[in-house]
């Protein structure tokens, strides 16, 4: 197994240490560090999602920019319907998107 060396501060290492000792094998200075790295390797960053008002305010200010841009002569039905189109954006994206849930499979 490669040998890796790093620099950790003091604040660090005593927090290292205090893990260590909590686990009922209470491993050494090395393996504690390499048990917390494959720990933290294992967990997945969760995407920030926004919360409700800020979601909801950022879907107000959408509909009023696109109030703006859309034809005045278009009857009221499909402006509602373009509207709503635009906000929720094209299928192929809507994976991407972190302030939608995601569909459970």
């Amino acid at each position: 197994m490669p040998t890796t060396t790093l620099r950790l501060p003091e604040n660090l290492t005593e927090q290292i240490d205090a893990w260590a000792d909590k686990q009922a094998d209470a491993p050494g200075h090395s393996e504690a560090i390499r048990r917390l790295v494959e720990l933290g390797l294992t967990i997945k960053a969760k995407t920030k999602q926004p919360s409700p008002a800020r979601a909801a305010r950022a879907k107000e200010l959408a509909a009023k920019t696109i109030d703006k841009m859309i034809d005045a002569t278009t009857p009221p039905e499909e402006r509602v319907q373009r509207r709503r189109q635009l906000i929720k954006g094209p299928s192929e994206f809507r994976e991407a998107r972190v302030d939608l849930p995601k569909a459970k499979k």
